[in-house]
């Protein structure tokens, strides 16, 4: 999931070495990321409240919290009425397929609630192999 992802938190590692080479090369962009946001929002003496420096996973965390909506919202962009006038019309029957998949599991349909307007999930805190 997403966001165990940039919390640092994924427990998939691959099944072989070349995926869990991709997967470390991933983390290791990640862990890059923060540190770069780390250093420019302390460069300015401001306190440094995040003290984990070689994973940076209390700002990683943090960045998560702050910006879950914004990607909830780039997501679910394409199951808006805009988002989905760029599908093409080969495309559409399987737009219409999945989104009855998200209908039947008790999700609002989007005549009733925009993706954009509801809330992400909030299975960030369950442990991933009970989701």
């Amino acid at each position: 999931d997403i966001g165990d992802i940039i919390r640092g938190k994924d427990l998939y590692l691959g099944y072989d070495d070349e995926e869990k080479k991709q997967r470390k090369q991933l983390d290791d962009k990640l862990k890059n990321i923060y540190k770069k946001i780390h250093d420019d929002v302390t460069k300015n003496g401001a306190k440094d409240r995040n003290k984990d420096t070689t994973n940076n996973n209390e700002l990683r965390e943090d960045w998560w919290n702050a910006n879950r909506q914004d990607v909830w919202k780039a997501i679910t962009f394409l199951c808006t009425h805009d988002g989905a006038s760029y599908i093409t019309s080969n495309m559409w029957w399987w737009t219409k397929y999945e989104l009855r998949l998200i209908i039947t599991a008790d999700v609002p349909s989007q005549e009733t609630t925009s993706p954009m307007t509801r809330s992400p999930p909030i299975l960030d805190y369950v442990p991933q192999i009970l989701r």
